[in-house]
Protein backbone atom coordinates (compact mmCIF):
# COMPACT_ATOMS: atom_id res chain seq x y z
CA UNK A 1 0.00 0.00 0.00
CA UNK A 2 1.32 3.44 -0.96
CA UNK A 3 0.71 5.98 1.79
CA UNK A 4 2.29 9.40 2.05
CA UNK A 5 2.04 9.01 5.82
CA UNK A 6 1.35 6.10 8.14
CA UNK A 7 -2.01 6.19 9.96
CA UNK A 8 -1.71 6.65 13.70
CA UNK A 9 -5.10 5.52 14.95
CA UNK A 10 -7.11 2.58 13.65
CA UNK A 11 -10.81 2.52 14.50
CA UNK A 12 -13.54 -0.11 14.20
CA UNK A 13 -17.16 1.02 14.52
CA UNK A 14 -20.10 -1.35 14.94
CA UNK A 15 -22.42 0.72 12.75
CA UNK A 16 -22.22 3.35 10.03
CA UNK A 17 -23.48 6.43 11.87
CA UNK A 18 -21.28 5.55 14.82
CA UNK A 19 -18.33 5.56 12.46
CA UNK A 20 -19.10 9.05 11.15
CA UNK A 21 -19.70 10.22 14.74
CA UNK A 22 -16.21 9.05 15.69
CA UNK A 23 -14.64 10.42 12.51
CA UNK A 24 -16.25 13.77 13.26
CA UNK A 25 -14.64 13.85 16.69
CA UNK A 26 -11.20 13.04 15.31
CA UNK A 27 -11.46 15.69 12.59
CA UNK A 28 -12.41 18.26 15.23
CA UNK A 29 -9.20 17.28 17.01
CA UNK A 30 -7.14 17.92 13.88
CA UNK A 31 -6.72 14.37 12.58
CA UNK A 32 -7.17 13.86 8.85
CA UNK A 33 -9.72 11.07 8.90
CA UNK A 34 -11.32 8.78 6.35
CA UNK A 35 -14.16 6.33 6.87
CA UNK A 36 -14.23 3.08 4.97
CA UNK A 37 -17.43 1.11 4.44
CA UNK A 38 -16.12 -2.27 5.51
CA UNK A 39 -12.49 -3.27 5.06
CA UNK A 40 -11.12 -1.26 2.13
CA UNK A 41 -10.51 -2.97 -1.18
CA UNK A 42 -6.97 -2.99 -2.53
CA UNK A 43 -7.95 -0.25 -4.98
CA UNK A 44 -9.35 2.01 -2.25
CA UNK A 45 -6.50 1.26 0.14
CA UNK A 46 -3.88 2.27 -2.43
CA UNK A 47 -4.91 5.92 -2.27
CA UNK A 48 -5.42 6.34 1.47
CA UNK A 49 -3.55 9.14 3.20
CA UNK A 50 -4.87 9.88 6.67
CA UNK A 51 -3.94 10.20 10.33
CA UNK A 52 -6.92 8.05 11.34
CA UNK A 53 -8.88 5.36 9.53
CA UNK A 54 -12.35 4.38 10.68
CA UNK A 55 -13.71 1.07 9.37
CA UNK A 56 -17.51 1.01 9.55
CA UNK A 57 -19.07 -2.39 10.09
CA UNK A 58 -22.69 -3.35 10.48
CA UNK A 59 -22.00 -5.63 13.43
CA UNK A 60 -24.08 -4.21 16.28
CA UNK A 61 -26.96 -6.63 15.82
CA UNK A 62 -25.33 -9.51 13.94
CA UNK A 63 -24.64 -12.83 15.72
CA UNK A 64 -21.77 -12.39 18.19
CA UNK A 65 -19.43 -14.83 16.43
CA UNK A 66 -19.90 -12.97 13.14
CA UNK A 67 -19.31 -9.58 14.80
CA UNK A 68 -16.12 -10.87 16.43
CA UNK A 69 -14.79 -12.31 13.16
CA UNK A 70 -15.48 -9.11 11.20
CA UNK A 71 -13.95 -6.93 13.92
CA UNK A 72 -10.80 -9.05 14.16
CA UNK A 73 -10.36 -8.92 10.38
CA UNK A 74 -10.71 -5.12 10.46
CA UNK A 75 -8.20 -4.85 13.28
CA UNK A 76 -5.65 -7.00 11.45
CA UNK A 77 -6.02 -4.81 8.35
CA UNK A 78 -5.46 -1.67 10.43
CA UNK A 79 -2.43 -3.09 12.20
CA UNK A 80 -0.89 -4.13 8.89
CA UNK A 81 -1.09 -0.44 7.90
CA UNK A 82 0.91 0.55 10.98
CA UNK A 83 -1.82 1.93 13.28
CA UNK A 84 -0.34 2.44 16.73
CA UNK A 85 -3.56 2.18 18.73
CA UNK A 86 -6.93 0.51 18.08
CA UNK A 87 -10.26 2.07 19.04
CA UNK A 88 -13.47 0.00 19.12
CA UNK A 89 -16.41 2.38 18.85
CA UNK A 90 -19.99 1.60 19.86
CA UNK A 91 -23.00 3.75 20.60
CA UNK A 92 -23.07 6.27 23.44
CA UNK A 93 -26.18 4.45 24.69
CA UNK A 94 -24.14 1.21 24.92
CA UNK A 95 -26.96 -0.55 23.15
CA UNK A 96 -26.55 -4.12 22.05
CA UNK A 97 -28.51 -7.33 22.18
CA UNK A 98 -28.68 -9.41 25.40
CA UNK A 99 -26.20 -11.79 23.76
CA UNK A 100 -23.67 -9.06 22.88
CA UNK A 101 -21.79 -7.79 20.97
CA UNK A 102 -19.83 -5.12 22.85
CA UNK A 103 -18.25 -7.41 25.42
CA UNK A 104 -17.42 -10.25 23.08
CA UNK A 105 -15.82 -8.01 20.46
CA UNK A 106 -13.85 -6.05 23.07
CA UNK A 107 -12.42 -9.21 24.64
CA UNK A 108 -11.51 -10.72 21.27
CA UNK A 109 -9.71 -7.55 20.13
CA UNK A 110 -7.87 -7.25 23.45
CA UNK A 111 -6.71 -10.87 23.34
CA UNK A 112 -5.52 -10.57 19.73
CA UNK A 113 -3.56 -7.44 20.60
CA UNK A 114 -1.91 -9.24 23.51
CA UNK A 115 -3.32 -6.73 26.02
CA UNK A 116 -4.57 -7.44 29.52
CA UNK A 117 -6.70 -4.35 30.19
CA UNK A 118 -8.95 -1.82 28.51
CA UNK A 119 -11.69 0.60 29.44
CA UNK A 120 -15.28 0.94 28.28
CA UNK A 121 -16.59 4.50 28.21
CA UNK A 122 -19.60 5.37 26.04
CA UNK A 123 -19.97 8.84 27.60
CA UNK A 124 -20.70 11.77 25.26
CA UNK A 125 -21.56 14.75 27.52
CA UNK A 126 -22.09 17.12 24.58
CA UNK A 127 -25.04 14.94 23.59
CA UNK A 128 -26.24 14.35 27.15
CA UNK A 129 -24.66 10.92 27.72
CA UNK A 130 -22.83 10.75 31.04
CA UNK A 131 -21.65 7.93 33.31
CA UNK A 132 -21.62 8.14 37.10
CA UNK A 133 -20.89 5.22 39.44
CA UNK A 134 -21.10 2.99 36.42
CA UNK A 135 -24.64 4.06 35.50
CA UNK A 136 -25.38 5.62 32.10
CA UNK A 137 -27.59 8.68 31.93
CA UNK A 138 -29.24 10.20 28.85
CA UNK A 139 -29.72 13.86 29.75
CA UNK A 140 -31.24 13.62 33.27
CA UNK A 141 -32.70 10.14 32.89
CA UNK A 142 -31.25 6.71 33.46
CA UNK A 143 -30.67 4.84 30.21
CA UNK A 144 -33.55 2.45 30.83
CA UNK A 145 -35.97 5.38 31.33
CA UNK A 146 -34.77 7.49 28.37
CA UNK A 147 -36.71 5.87 25.55
CA UNK A 148 -33.92 3.40 24.78
CA UNK A 149 -35.96 0.74 26.56
CA UNK A 150 -38.25 0.89 23.51
CA UNK A 151 -35.58 0.53 20.83
CA UNK A 152 -36.93 -1.93 18.24
CA UNK A 153 -33.63 -3.80 17.79
CA UNK A 154 -31.51 -3.18 20.87
CA UNK A 155 -33.77 -2.24 23.81
CA UNK A 156 -31.81 -1.27 26.92
CA UNK A 157 -33.51 -2.20 30.19
CA UNK A 158 -30.56 -1.65 32.53
CA UNK A 159 -28.53 1.52 33.14
CA UNK A 160 -25.88 -0.31 35.18
CA UNK A 161 -23.12 -0.79 32.62
CA UNK A 162 -21.13 -3.11 34.88
CA UNK A 163 -24.01 -5.58 34.84
CA UNK A 164 -24.53 -5.16 31.09
CA UNK A 165 -20.84 -5.66 30.26
CA UNK A 166 -20.37 -8.48 32.80
CA UNK A 167 -23.13 -10.47 31.07
CA UNK A 168 -21.22 -10.26 27.78
CA UNK A 169 -17.68 -11.01 28.96
CA UNK A 170 -15.69 -13.87 30.47
CA UNK A 171 -13.16 -11.65 32.24
CA UNK A 172 -13.59 -9.59 35.40
CA UNK A 173 -15.30 -6.20 35.01
CA UNK A 174 -14.38 -3.26 37.23
CA UNK A 175 -15.11 0.46 37.67
CA UNK A 176 -12.98 3.57 37.23
CA UNK A 177 -14.98 5.81 39.53
CA UNK A 178 -15.56 9.50 39.03
CA UNK A 179 -13.58 10.54 42.13
CA UNK A 180 -10.50 8.92 40.56
CA UNK A 181 -11.07 10.50 37.14
CA UNK A 182 -11.58 13.92 38.76
CA UNK A 183 -8.09 13.70 40.27
CA UNK A 184 -6.42 13.62 36.87
CA UNK A 185 -4.54 11.28 34.55
CA UNK A 186 -1.92 10.23 37.10
CA UNK A 187 -4.67 9.08 39.46
CA UNK A 188 -6.34 7.19 36.63
CA UNK A 189 -3.09 5.44 35.69
CA UNK A 190 -2.56 4.45 39.31
CA UNK A 191 -6.09 3.06 39.58
CA UNK A 192 -5.63 1.13 36.32
CA UNK A 193 -2.54 -0.52 37.85
CA UNK A 194 -4.64 -1.49 40.90
CA UNK A 195 -7.45 -2.88 38.74
CA UNK A 196 -4.97 -4.92 36.75
CA UNK A 197 -3.55 -6.34 39.99
CA UNK A 198 -7.11 -7.31 40.98
CA UNK A 199 -7.52 -9.26 37.75
CA UNK A 200 -9.84 -6.78 36.06
CA UNK A 201 -9.59 -6.87 32.26
CA UNK A 202 -12.35 -4.37 31.36
CA UNK A 203 -13.37 -1.32 33.42
CA UNK A 204 -16.35 0.97 32.96
CA UNK A 205 -15.01 4.53 33.20
CA UNK A 206 -17.13 7.29 34.72
CA UNK A 207 -17.25 10.60 32.82
CA UNK A 208 -19.62 13.53 33.27
CA UNK A 209 -17.80 16.22 31.26
CA UNK A 210 -15.49 16.64 28.30
CA UNK A 211 -12.68 17.35 30.78
CA UNK A 212 -13.09 13.80 32.12
CA UNK A 213 -12.79 12.39 28.58
CA UNK A 214 -9.57 14.33 27.97
CA UNK A 215 -8.24 12.95 31.27
CA UNK A 216 -9.11 9.39 30.30
CA UNK A 217 -7.63 9.81 26.83
CA UNK A 218 -4.33 11.06 28.25
CA UNK A 219 -4.20 8.35 30.91
CA UNK A 220 -4.85 5.59 28.39
CA UNK A 221 -2.37 6.73 25.73
CA UNK A 222 -0.31 3.55 26.12
CA UNK A 223 -3.16 1.04 26.07
CA UNK A 224 -3.23 -0.97 22.82
CA UNK A 225 -7.03 -0.96 22.79
CA UNK A 226 -9.65 1.59 23.83
CA UNK A 227 -13.40 1.01 23.64
CA UNK A 228 -16.17 3.55 23.97
CA UNK A 229 -18.34 6.15 22.33
CA UNK A 230 -16.99 8.91 20.15
CA UNK A 231 -16.55 11.20 23.16
CA UNK A 232 -13.61 9.15 24.40
CA UNK A 233 -11.77 10.08 21.20
CA UNK A 234 -11.61 13.73 22.31
CA UNK A 235 -8.30 13.23 24.08
CA UNK A 236 -6.59 11.00 21.52
CA UNK A 237 -5.39 13.55 18.91
CA UNK A 238 -3.59 15.44 21.69
CA UNK A 239 -1.60 12.33 22.61
CA UNK A 240 -0.24 12.02 19.08
CA UNK A 241 0.36 15.76 18.84
CA UNK A 242 2.27 15.73 22.13
CA UNK A 243 4.43 12.92 20.75
CA UNK A 244 5.24 15.07 17.69
CA UNK A 245 3.38 12.77 15.29
CA UNK A 246 0.46 15.02 14.34
CA UNK A 247 0.40 18.35 12.54
CA UNK A 248 -1.83 21.18 13.74
CA UNK A 249 -4.24 21.70 10.81
CA UNK A 250 -7.89 22.15 9.90
CA UNK A 251 -8.70 18.55 8.96
CA UNK A 252 -12.31 19.03 7.73
CA UNK A 253 -13.03 18.25 4.08
CA UNK A 254 -14.88 21.00 2.17
CA UNK A 255 -18.19 19.76 0.76
CA UNK A 256 -20.14 21.32 -2.13
CA UNK A 257 -21.87 18.72 -4.28
CA UNK A 258 -24.36 19.81 -6.99
CA UNK A 259 -27.50 17.81 -7.69
CA UNK A 260 -30.80 16.93 -6.07
CA UNK A 261 -31.28 15.94 -2.44
CA UNK A 262 -33.51 13.79 -0.24
CA UNK A 263 -34.04 12.94 3.43
CA UNK A 264 -34.49 9.26 4.38
CA UNK A 265 -35.47 8.35 7.95
CA UNK A 266 -35.76 4.83 9.31
CA UNK A 267 -35.07 5.42 13.00
CA UNK A 268 -37.85 5.21 15.59
CA UNK A 269 -35.91 7.16 18.23
CA UNK A 270 -37.26 10.11 20.17
CA UNK A 271 -34.89 12.54 18.43
CA UNK A 272 -35.74 11.39 14.91
CA UNK A 273 -39.46 11.45 15.67
CA UNK A 274 -39.01 15.10 16.66
CA UNK A 275 -37.08 15.86 13.47
CA UNK A 276 -39.77 14.25 11.31
CA UNK A 277 -42.43 16.24 13.18
CA UNK A 278 -40.51 19.48 12.58
CA UNK A 279 -40.38 18.73 8.84
CA UNK A 280 -44.12 17.99 8.69
CA UNK A 281 -45.02 21.05 10.76
CA UNK A 282 -43.10 23.20 8.27
CA UNK A 283 -45.41 21.90 5.53
CA UNK A 284 -42.60 20.24 3.57
CA UNK A 285 -43.43 17.25 1.33
CA UNK A 286 -43.12 13.83 2.94
CA UNK A 287 -44.13 10.24 2.31
CA UNK A 288 -44.42 7.59 5.02
CA UNK A 289 -43.35 4.01 4.34
CA UNK A 290 -45.89 1.52 5.70
CA UNK A 291 -44.32 -1.85 6.63
CA UNK A 292 -47.70 -3.58 6.32
CA UNK A 293 -48.03 -2.30 2.74
CA UNK A 294 -44.54 -3.65 2.02
CA UNK A 295 -45.50 -7.01 3.50
CA UNK A 296 -48.64 -7.04 1.34
CA UNK A 297 -46.51 -6.67 -1.80
CA UNK A 298 -47.67 -3.17 -2.69
CA UNK A 299 -45.31 -1.11 -4.95
CA UNK A 300 -44.12 1.07 -2.08
CA UNK A 301 -40.58 1.53 -3.42
CA UNK A 302 -41.74 2.60 -6.87
CA UNK A 303 -44.31 5.00 -5.38
CA UNK A 304 -41.66 6.61 -3.18
CA UNK A 305 -39.22 7.08 -6.07
CA UNK A 306 -41.95 8.61 -8.22
CA UNK A 307 -43.05 10.89 -5.37
CA UNK A 308 -39.51 12.20 -4.83
CA UNK A 309 -38.71 12.54 -8.53
CA UNK A 310 -41.92 14.38 -9.44
CA UNK A 311 -42.36 16.62 -6.41
CA UNK A 312 -40.06 19.41 -7.61
CA UNK A 313 -38.91 19.89 -4.01
CA UNK A 314 -36.71 18.15 -1.46
CA UNK A 315 -38.79 15.41 0.14
CA UNK A 316 -38.67 13.34 3.29
CA UNK A 317 -39.32 9.61 2.94
CA UNK A 318 -39.68 8.07 6.36
CA UNK A 319 -40.59 4.92 8.25
CA UNK A 320 -40.26 6.62 11.63
CA UNK A 321 -43.02 5.62 14.05
CA UNK A 322 -43.93 5.88 17.71
CA UNK A 323 -42.94 3.00 20.04
CA UNK A 324 -46.56 1.79 20.13
CA UNK A 325 -46.79 1.78 16.33
CA UNK A 326 -43.51 -0.12 16.07
CA UNK A 327 -44.72 -2.75 18.55
CA UNK A 328 -47.99 -3.19 16.68
CA UNK A 329 -46.16 -3.82 13.41
CA UNK A 330 -43.67 -6.17 15.07
CA UNK A 331 -46.50 -8.21 16.55
CA UNK A 332 -47.93 -8.74 13.06
CA UNK A 333 -44.71 -9.23 11.10
CA UNK A 334 -42.08 -10.11 13.69
CA UNK A 335 -39.37 -7.66 14.79
CA UNK A 336 -36.64 -8.97 12.47
CA UNK A 337 -38.82 -9.21 9.40
CA UNK A 338 -40.36 -5.76 9.93
CA UNK A 339 -36.97 -4.10 10.37
CA UNK A 340 -35.38 -5.89 7.44
CA UNK A 341 -38.25 -5.03 5.09
CA UNK A 342 -38.11 -1.32 5.92
CA UNK A 343 -34.32 -1.12 5.65
CA UNK A 344 -34.32 -2.97 2.33
CA UNK A 345 -37.04 -0.67 0.96
CA UNK A 346 -35.14 2.47 1.96
CA UNK A 347 -31.99 1.08 0.36
CA UNK A 348 -33.86 0.39 -2.89
CA UNK A 349 -35.38 3.87 -2.79
CA UNK A 350 -31.94 5.44 -2.33
CA UNK A 351 -30.58 3.46 -5.29
CA UNK A 352 -33.53 4.52 -7.46
CA UNK A 353 -33.12 8.15 -6.49
CA UNK A 354 -29.41 8.03 -7.30
CA UNK A 355 -30.34 6.92 -10.81
CA UNK A 356 -32.81 9.83 -10.94
CA UNK A 357 -30.08 12.41 -10.21
CA UNK A 358 -30.09 12.71 -6.43
CA UNK A 359 -26.58 13.42 -5.17
CA UNK A 360 -27.13 14.59 -1.57
CA UNK A 361 -28.57 12.21 1.03
CA UNK A 362 -29.52 12.98 4.64
CA UNK A 363 -30.12 9.66 6.42
CA UNK A 364 -31.47 9.09 9.95
CA UNK A 365 -30.81 5.84 11.78
CA UNK A 366 -27.76 3.61 12.13
CA UNK A 367 -29.24 0.55 10.44
CA UNK A 368 -30.84 2.72 7.75
CA UNK A 369 -27.56 4.51 7.07
CA UNK A 370 -25.73 1.22 6.67
CA UNK A 371 -28.28 -0.08 4.19
CA UNK A 372 -28.39 3.16 2.20
CA UNK A 373 -24.62 3.53 1.97
CA UNK A 374 -24.27 -0.03 0.75
CA UNK A 375 -27.10 0.43 -1.77
CA UNK A 376 -25.38 3.53 -3.13
CA UNK A 377 -22.12 1.63 -3.59
CA UNK A 378 -20.13 3.98 -1.35
CA UNK A 379 -16.75 2.59 -0.27
CA UNK A 380 -15.00 5.55 1.33
CA UNK A 381 -16.09 8.78 3.00
CA UNK A 382 -14.06 11.92 3.62
CA UNK A 383 -15.17 13.81 6.71
CA UNK A 384 -16.29 17.43 6.61
CA UNK A 385 -17.42 19.91 9.24
CA UNK A 386 -19.85 19.10 12.03
CA UNK A 387 -23.57 19.67 11.45
CA UNK A 388 -24.69 18.82 14.98
CA UNK A 389 -22.73 17.11 17.79
CA UNK A 390 -21.87 13.62 16.60
CA UNK A 391 -22.90 14.20 12.98
CA UNK A 392 -20.54 15.56 10.31
CA UNK A 393 -21.13 16.26 6.66
CA UNK A 394 -19.30 13.70 4.50
CA UNK A 395 -18.43 13.23 0.84
CA UNK A 396 -17.86 9.90 -0.89
CA UNK A 397 -14.71 9.19 -2.84
CA UNK A 398 -14.87 8.09 -6.46
CA UNK A 399 -15.86 9.20 -9.94
CA UNK A 400 -19.32 10.33 -8.88
CA UNK A 401 -18.99 11.90 -5.40
CA UNK A 402 -22.05 12.03 -3.18
CA UNK A 403 -22.68 14.23 -0.15
CA UNK A 404 -24.08 12.37 2.85
CA UNK A 405 -25.13 13.16 6.40
CA UNK A 406 -25.47 9.88 8.32
CA UNK A 407 -27.22 10.48 11.61
CA UNK A 408 -27.61 8.16 14.58
CA UNK A 409 -31.31 8.00 15.44
CA UNK A 410 -30.77 9.62 18.82
CA UNK A 411 -28.64 12.54 17.59
CA UNK A 412 -29.35 15.98 16.19
CA UNK A 413 -31.45 19.01 17.02
CA UNK A 414 -35.10 19.23 15.99
CA UNK A 415 -34.19 21.21 12.84
CA UNK A 416 -31.37 18.82 11.90
CA UNK A 417 -32.75 17.89 8.47
CA UNK A 418 -32.88 21.50 7.28
CA UNK A 419 -29.39 22.25 8.63
CA UNK A 420 -27.91 19.15 7.07
CA UNK A 421 -29.35 19.91 3.64
CA UNK A 422 -27.82 23.39 3.69
CA UNK A 423 -24.40 22.10 4.72
CA UNK A 424 -24.33 19.35 2.11
CA UNK A 425 -25.09 21.96 -0.55
CA UNK A 426 -22.21 24.14 0.67
CA UNK A 427 -24.56 26.86 1.94
CA UNK A 428 -23.77 26.65 5.65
Amino acid sequence: MNMTSRPLLGCIADDFTGATDLANMLVRGGMRTVQSIGIPSAEVAAGLDADAIVIALKSRTTPAAEAVAESLAAMEWLRERGCEQIFFKYCSTFDSTPAGNIGQVSEALLAKLGGDFSIACPAFPENGRTIFRGHLFVQDQLLNESGMQNHPLTPMGDANLLRVLDAQTLGKVGLLRYDTVANGSDAVRARIAELRAEGVTMAIADAVSDADLYTLGEACADLPLLTGGSGLALGLPGNFRKAGKLRDIDAAQRIDIPGGDVVLAGSASVATNGQVSAWLEAGRPALRIDPLALAAGQPVVEQAITFARDSGQTVLIYATSTPDEVKAVQQKLGAERAGAMVEDALGQIAKGLLAAGIRRFVVAGGETSGTVVQALGVQLLKIGAQIDPGVPATVSDGRQPLALALKSGNFGARDFFAKALKQLAGEA
